[in-house]
Order: structure tokens, then C-alpha cells, then sequence
């Protein structure tokens, strides 16, 4: 089994990937192969709705000239998937968005590349507007035909506005644990 966990902050060692890294060696602990891709920071461009994903049927956005079609190839290949952002405005990153409109609409054209995946999201926050972050990231897992959404023992966020100040959120660090336990047992059993 393999979760991959998409790191929506430009900050490479900031809150979100300290959150993500949590719940990944969490899985571990629990025999389950994960990955950390870096999207925050990277050119990326939004989907056009053009639809050529329906046309060309091939799990590939038409758009090239940035990484988004590589980091869909390693969510379809994935049981699991974690998407982290930090809160910018009371809503994720725009690369975060990026991904999730255009992995959502090729997935989809492509017969349901998600379903029966499990779906996790995490936010990092200063104060307040994570749970809009949660909300968005949720929605991709919601119409995705069949995807499963995790949860922790609380809401999947971590606080602190320096990097590195999540650290002393050691509520944050149980939900993130929480999390990875939670989302190996249920990738354990739809895997089965």
C-alpha cells in the first residue's frame, strides 16, 4: 500500500509539511509506503474546463509545461492520498487548487481514477479560516466517485504562523498521528 502527501505550502520546511511528515511516519509505523510531493511554490496552471481530458481519455490533462500531469500520475497510482495547505485568505494555495480541479476532472472523464481511494486533508493556519481549507480539499474526496474521507480525532490542522511553530501544537501532533492510524485502518481494509 502507498498514501502520497501533496504539500501545498511554498515553505519546504514550513507547518504543513511538519504536519504531513507526521502523519506519514505514522503510516510507516503502520507498514504503509508514503510519499511528500512538493506543489507549493511551482508554476502551475488552473484547468480551462476545455474538457480534452473527455476527448483524449488518456489520465492526462492537456495542459503541459508544468508538473501537474506527474503528480496525477502518482495520485491514481496511490491508495491513499493527503493533501496539505496552509491558509492563505481563509482558503488553500492556488498550486493546491490547481491540483485538485485538474486531477478532479481527469479522473473523472477517465472512468473514476479515484474511487475507492482514501482521502485525507491538513491544514496549517495562523488563527483562523482552516476549516474552509479542510472543506475544499474535502470536496475533491466527496465527488470522486467512491473515495473514502478520513478523519482524526479532531480537525485535521495544525497552528502556528512561523515555520516550524507547529511544533509546540502537540494537539496538532496527536490529531496528525491520530490521522495516520486512522487512514492506515482504512486503507487496510479497503485494500483487502
Amino acid at each position: 500500500m502507498k498514501v502520497v502527501a501533496f504539500n501545498g505550502s511554498p515553505r519546504r520546511d514550513g507547518n504543513t509539511i511538519r504536519l504531513l511528515r507526521i502523519v506519514c511516519e505514522t503510516l510507516e509505523e503502520q507498514g504503509i509506503e508514503t510519499e511528500i510531493v512538493q506543489v507549493g511554490g511551482k508554476c502551475v496552471h488552473g484547468c480551462m474546463a476545455c474538457m480534452k481530458c473527455a476527448e483524449t481519455l488518456n489520465h492526462r490533462c492537456v495542459l503541459t509545461g508544468d508538473p501537474v500531469n506527474e503528480w496525477m500520475e502518482k495520485m491514481f497510482a496511490a491508495d491513499g492520498i493527503i493533501i496539505g495547505s496552509p491558509t492563505y485568505f481563509a482558503d488553500l494555495t492556488p498550486e493546491i487548487k490547481a491540483l485538485i480541479d485538474r486531477a478532479g476532472f481527469v479522473a473523472l472523464a477517465n472512468g473514476g481514477l479515484l474511487n475507492r481511494k482514501a482521502g485525507a486533508a491538513v491544514a496549517a493556519v495562523r488563527r483562523a479560516g482552516a476549516i474552509h481549507v479542510l472543506d475544499s480539499i474535502n470536496h475533491l474526496f466527496g465527488i470522486s466517485g467512491g473515495m473514502v474521507t478520513v478523519g482524526s480525532s479532531y480537525w485535521n490542522l495544525g497552528i502556528g504562523l512561523n515555520p516550524g511553530d507547529v511544533d509546540a501544537d502537540q494537539e496538532a501532533r496527536k490529531t496528525m498521528e491520530d490521522l495516520g492510524k486512522n487512514l492506515a485502518w482504512v486503507l487496510k481494509k479497503i485494500t483487502a
